[in-house]
């Protein structure tokens, strides 16, 4: 698996923090849970999902999804990326995604589907705010009742809207994500047509689950699950998480280090 420098500190900085028991685990730049999401038997708070999350290993996918089967677009546009992982695994020179070459956003859903580490979600009356820990970033899902905008300018991050589908699930839509922007580390494509929903169940104090569907009927031929019910732990009160920003320097640094390392052979 080939990353980002800075992912791969982050991984590194992770593995060792999982032998360390909490206790000893400094409050600052916290990589997230030492291990599987613990949970709890609390009852969940009514429609609160408040607190930051994490969901482990389970939240990071370096390989990738299987994905529903491609419509002749969508084959086209597979075929034109040339990721770092999964089954259209390419040398690192080669490697065209727009994250590890050029430090290009993560985007949505890939920063749901591909680099979920710990994320915290605030509350307002007409809002849910989710800051993710990778890159830094936030995403704003309305929930005062509007509608979805029609033929949208394209977004990073797209446009969301949510419901409570009761009192311990949220259910987000979203449409207008950038083209530009794979679903996956593997190099799965979408289009400007791609409508995401998610599904955030609060199972109990300190449990929530995770369900992504995707429909995106020019790339692919039906619509499908990529995350399934992803369990996901309520991280400690004060949890400070550690900086994990793309940039563009360090994409270029690391592609002349390959390069020249290419070039040495």
């Amino acid at each position: 698996m080939r990353q980002l420098v800075f992912t791969l500190i982050v991984a590194s900085v992770a593995a060792f923090a999982s032998v360390l028991t909490s206790a000893q685990m400094k409050p600052w730049n916290n990589a997230g849970l030492t291990g599987p999401p613990a949970g709890g038997s609390a009852a969940a708070p009514r429609r609160d999902l408040s607190g930051t999350w994490d969901a482990g290993t389970g939240g990071i996918q370096p390989t990738g999804h299987v994905a529903a089967p491609f419509t002749p677009r969508g084959e086209e546009m597979a075929r034109a990326n040339k990721p770092g992982n999964g089954t259209r695994l390419v040398s690192v020179t080669d490697d065209n995604d727009p994250l590890s070459t050029m430090g290009d956003p993560t985007g949505f859903p890939r920063i749901v589907m591909y680099e979920l580490r710990p994320f915290q979600i605030v509350q307002t009356p007409n809002q849910v705010l989710i800051l993710y820990m990778f890159e830094k970033r936030w995403r704003v899902i309305w929930t005062d009742g509007r509608a979805l905008p029609t033929n949208p300018d394209p977004r990073w991050y797209g446009y969301s809207v949510g419901r409570w589908q009761d009192d311990s699930t949220l259910v987000v839509q979203s449409v207008g994500t950038d083209y530009r922007t794979l679903l996956d580390n593997a190099g799965n494509p979408h289009s400007t047509s791609l409508r995401v929903e998610e599904r955030y169940h609060r199972v109990n104090q300190g449990t929530m689950e995770l369900t992504v569907t995707l429909d995106d009927p020019l790339v692919y031929t039906k619509s499908w699950t990529a995350l399934d019910k992803l369990r996901i732990g309520l991280m400690p009160n004060g949890a400070d998480l550690m900086e994990m920003i793309p940039s563009a320097s360090e994409a270029a640094a690391y592609r002349r280090v390959i390069a020249s390392q290419a070039k040495s052979r």
